[in-house]
């Protein structure tokens, strides 16, 4: 098989791949349906020859018009996503299905999952797919669009995406010009795209205005409201705390919030805060939080515009990658530092305790 032309591999059945990988058409169908009782070594023999001989598996004739939309996991930023995914497919008379995959058995199963359904295209959301899973999708012919992709976005897969390097620099502008100096700021996890810029951001804010950025005001997190809990209470402890903090989302302010709370800080009086996604939730905490507006519906309503567009065949190509404009929204959880009280550090670790 494997000196045939490329045209008799894309005709390629499960017979053939069976025979190429020494084993029975069950087992080769397993492999595709995702289930456990195969030996790796066997699954991998078969994963890569589905992978070099472009199998496709034969899907049902006609369109569905229903787009899996995939996360690695829901949260409340997820919701708006969802809700702008669900107004842009219920425009074009389209569903929306929800999948959550995390992990390379969720993976595996989706995938065996999307071969045989009645699935029109994939909008991968914050999700990372191996080059060996990409692979397959292409081989199903399913259009694939990423919103917010994990890493450098691939130049052959349309990506939604918001400009995340101007946002961090925005937010944390805004607080150098009402008077802040020590401003820390916690971002998402380091391997995403969209955290780095975040922080890049936040570092091109401090240096235009000629202020050190201290490594000790610059935590990772995880866009949640727990690590942001520990990241923010390490801060508010140190001997010279920050007078601000600038969250890499409005889940990581909240946890922000609580750490003041714990620590008999007022918002904005003796810590201001900053959020990112302006999530409904930023305007019903109190106070309602200074937050960066991100784009989060539109960006998913432009990422099911654009899967419909490439099923279509009338997609713009050109360029594959779109960033959506973020904005800053000031309420009432940023102010100008007060003098800080002589031993504010010392009270505040005594206080924890």
């Amino acid at each position: 098989m494997a000196s045939e032309p490329r045209a008799a591999r894309d005709r390629v059945t499960l017979a053939d791949i069976a025979a190429a990988a020494g084993v029975s058409v069950p087992t080769v169908s397993k492999v595709l349906n995702g289930h456990a009782d195969v030996a790796p070594s066997t699954r991998a023999r078969v994963e890569a020859l589905l992978t070099d001989y472009n199998y496709a598996a034969p899907r049902r004739a006609g369109r569905s018009c229903l787009i899996d939309l995939v996360f690695a996991d829901l949260s409340p930023w997820a919701v708006e996503i969802i809700r702008g995914a669900e107004e842009a497919a219920s425009a074009e008379g389209c569903r929306i299905a929800v999948s959550v995959v995390s992990g390379e058995p969720d993976t595996e199963q989706w995938l065996a999952r999307l071969s045989t359904s009645q699935t029109d295209g994939v909008i991968l959301v914050l999700t990372e797919l191996s080059p060996a899973y990409r692979a397959r999708l292409a081989a199903m012919h399913m259009p694939v669009v990423i919103v917010d992709p994990v890493g450098q976005p691939d130049p052959r897969i349309p990506s939604i995406g918001a400009t995340n390097w101007a946002g961090g620099l925005v937010a944390t502008e805004h607080l150098i010009e009402i008077g802040h100096r020590r401003i820390g700021t916690i971002t998402g996890r380091p391997s995403l795209l969209c955290s780095q810029a975040r922080l890049d951001g936040y570092r091109a804010a401090l240096e235009r205005a000629g202020i050190p950025a201290d490594p000790a005001l610059v935590y990772s997190g995880d866009f949640l409201f727990g690590a942001a809990l520990v990241a923010a209470t390490g801060m508010l402890e140190l001997a010279d705390p920050p007078t601000a903090i600038f969250a890499g989302s409005d889940m990581q302010a909240m946890g922000v919030y609580e750490a003041a709370r714990l620590h008999r800080l007022r918002i904005p009086d003796d810590l201001s805060v900053v959020g990112f996604d302006d999530l409904p939730m930023s305007g019903w905490v109190s106070p309602p939080l200074t937050t960066i507006i991100q784009p989060l519906a539109q960006m998913a309503a432009m990422a099911t515009r654009t899967v419909l567009a490439l099923l279509d065949g009338r997609a713009d190509t050109s360029s594959n990658r779109v960033e959506l404009t973020t904005s800053l929204v000031v309420r009432a959880s940023t102010a100008p530092p007060r003098k800080k009280p002589a031993g504010r550090g010392t009270a505040t670790t005594a206080r924890a305790g």
